[in-house]
């Protein structure tokens, strides 16, 4: 992808983003009146998608963005009436916007052609329905010299301030150049936390050296007498609101010093992966200094050119650790902003499922890598979805059960070793068990009067195309099953499980890497080959003897303290011969239930390494998460623990049920 494409992507998707946050600000108020300061941000950010589309030669979004951005307009204008309707339709559109930026992100085709007439349609459908225009007439009201340099809407905001009873206000303020906007922008914040700024006029009468001068034009249902303490400024009454009389003008204010400077910049998470991988390289440099200072000593003892030599290589490692921890600090995100975007989604499908949600979010400062951050969103969306439409109830059905009308989800993220545990809860019917077993039992995945764990039902839910409802629902997906979760947080190296009570809620545990871009792996020897195996997936080793495994129902265990612990050789699962010996070590990994052992023929020793995609031609491949590049650029495959695990788990209920 070409880097200006993958800069349109990136400010595209944060504007859109914002937008949906903006819609549910309307959203949430459209019963009431719509704060113009919200219709207004979301008129801007879509106006900026329209410039930024066509600065980067993208005409049809360009195109979709300004019909969306007209038709903003008309409801800024008052030429549309506010409607829960005309809501939805809004984000119908930046949902389809969104989709466009999808569609050009992975090089498909898409025609806004559709769009651009739909909104038409509903523009010339609503015309002359909209809020009067007109409102009160202001001609003698306020100061012709105003008036003419006011915007069409300026003059619109101005008479619906009239028509709603408000006072229209003038003050006037007179800054120093040099910090003039900061304290514009305060005088401004001052005056919307007392009514609505309207316009913003420049003047240049009596205005002393080095100065600027503002007309500030507001709408207040506050009298002169109790903006003016706050304001700090004389406010001058253009149009009196219903009760109360004018008072009189005077502008000038104090002068402040100005320092202000963003220290953020946006990095592609791609160059950061480059860096890593010259983090990696320089690994493998310190590693050869290492083992040349090693040489020479055997061969020149401890002369004071190999004592340097050794000096040098712990400092380079030392360095190469600071770069690694900084540049890895550099790719965290704190969690928060993931759960503010599923926090939008709630209170969106909230709204057009007509249940009350109560959200709660707890660990937002949770650190986690950004990658991993955006390759969870999805799983995370699946589940609230799942939660709002399969889980929680509708209010009159939670007050029949004993429950409060609005139903429950809680959001919640932690740190455990190196991996980032988020848990999704609700307080919903919960999961029926037994419709779980009748329908596997249907589908053939299960033999009726197998005895099988609660836990292992439950995991049916993950299975392709499961699903326990009967009715396809917009809002979890449309027949999209737990099978994506779970696929994806394979994928990441992570686990989802899932607990449940009928009549009480549903938990979903997601525990994933803090970052899968450095991690620490023990390397191991199966037959000539060489793995690395995650030291997040393994709690400990062993060393075995084969008299002592023994076979239950099919599957080779190991009794560990009491519990059996089932064994898989690396050899057997990938094809190679394992050595000819009476033992064998044992690398135990995942943790509770889902603990496997993994014969290996030795135990090689730990290395840092960046992983890396095996690339388009092995994808699909199973059980390797990656490569990495040890030692003397010698390139070993990395396991993905999870997959074995779920792939044994699976064949050994599979041999149980034969």
């Amino acid at each position: 992808m070409k880097s200006s494409k993958k800069d349109f992507i990136a400010e595209a998707e944060e504007l859109i983003e914002e937008a949906e946050r903006l819609l549910i600000e309307i959203q949430e108020t459209c019963r009431s009146s719509i704060n113009p300061d919200t219709l207004n941000a979301l008129f801007r950010t879509i106006h900026t998608i329209k410039g930024i589309s066509g600065l980067f030669g993208f005409k049809d979004v360009a195109d979709f963005s300004h019909a969306f951005e007209s038709l903003l307009d008309d409801l800024r204008l008052g030429r549309l009436q506010v409607s829960e309707d005309l809501v939805r339709f809004l984000f119908s559109n930046n949902d389809a916007l969104k989709k466009v930026i999808e569609d050009i992100e992975a090089d498909r085709e898409h025609d806004v052609s559709e769009h651009l007439q739909k909104i038409e349609s509903y523009r010339n459908a609503a015309t002359g329905s909209g809020a009067a225009r007109g409102a009160d007439d202001i001609q003698g009201r306020v100061d012709a010299s105003i008036l003419k340099v006011l915007s069409e809407y300026e003059e619109y905001r101005l008479k619906t301030n009239i028509k709603e009873g408000r006072g229209i206000y003038l003050c006037r303020a007179v800054f120093s150049l040099t910090d003039f906007d900061r304290l514009l922008g305060e005088l401004t914040g001052l005056i919307k936390s007392q009514g609505e700024q309207i316009s913003t006029l420049p003047t240049a009468a009596d205005l002393p050296p080095d100065s600027i001068g503002f007309n500030l034009l507001f709408g207040s249902e506050k009298s002169p007498e109790e903006l003016a303490p706050v304001l700090k400024l004389p406010v001058d009454e253009l149009v009196r609101r219903r009760t109360e009389a004018p008072a009189p003008a005077a502008p000038k204010m104090p002068e402040a010093s100005i320092k202000s400077a963003s220290t953020y910049v946006r990095v592609d998470i791609e160059k950061l992966d480059r860096i890593l991988n010259t983090i990696g390289e320089l690994n493998l440099a310190r590693s050869a200094t290492n083992r040349i200072a090693v040489e020479m000593m055997d061969t020149f003892g401890h002369t004071p050119l190999v004592v340097d030599i050794f000096k040098i290589s712990q400092t380079f490692e030392r360095k190469i650790s600071d770069l690694k921890e900084q540049v890895l600090e550099i790719r965290m995100i704190p969690i928060g902003q993931i759960f503010s975007r599923l926090g939008q989604v709630i209170r969106r499908y909230s709204r057009e499922t007509g249940k009350q949600i109560e959200l709660a979010l707890y660990g937002e400062d949770t650190q986690i890598d950004k990658f991993l951050a955006e390759e969870i969103v999805d799983p995370l969306m699946h589940i609230v979805r799942n939660a709002l439409d399969h889980g929680i109830e509708a209010p009159e059905e939670r007050k029949r059960a004993g429950k409060n009308e609005a139903g429950s989800i809680v959001l919640k993220a932690f740190q455990r070793g190196n991996h980032v545990v988020i848990e999704a809860r609700d307080d919903g019917a919960g999961i029926d068990v037994l419709e779980v077993r009748r329908k596997a039992e249907e589908k053939g995945l299960l033999v009726p009067g197998t005895e099988v764990s609660r836990r292992e039902l439950l995991d049916f839910i993950f299975m392709p195309g499961f699903s326990t409802k009967t009715e396809v629902s917009e809002i979890s997906g449309r027949g999209v099953g737990m099978d994506v979760v779970k696929e994806k947080l394979s994928t990441l190296g992570g686990v989802v499980e899932v607990e449940t009570e009928q009549g009480k809620g549903t938990v979903f545990t997601l525990t994933v890497p803090i970052t899968l871009a450095i991690l620490k792996a023990l390397i191991v020897r199966v037959g000539t080959e060489r793995f690395a195996i995650p030291l997040t997936s393994i709690s400990e080793s062993l060393l075995i003897e084969y008299r002592d495994i023994r076979t239950i129902e099919g599957k080779e265990v190991y009794n560990l303290r009491g519990e059996m612990l089932p064994i898989v050789s690396i050899g057997g699962l990938f094809g190679f011969e394992r050595s000819a010996s009476d033992r064998s070590y044992a690398v135990v990994v995942g943790y509770g239930e889902r603990r496997l052992g993994l014969f290996v023929d030795e135990l090689i020793g730990q290395h840092e390494v960046v992983i890396k995609s095996l690339g388009g031609y092995f994808k699909g491949l199973r059980g390797f998460a990656g490569a990495a590049e040890i030692g003397r650029h010698e390139v070993i495959l990395v396991i993905d623990v999870e997959t074995i695990i779920e792939e044994s788990l699976t064949r050994q209920r599979a041999m149980r049920h034969v």
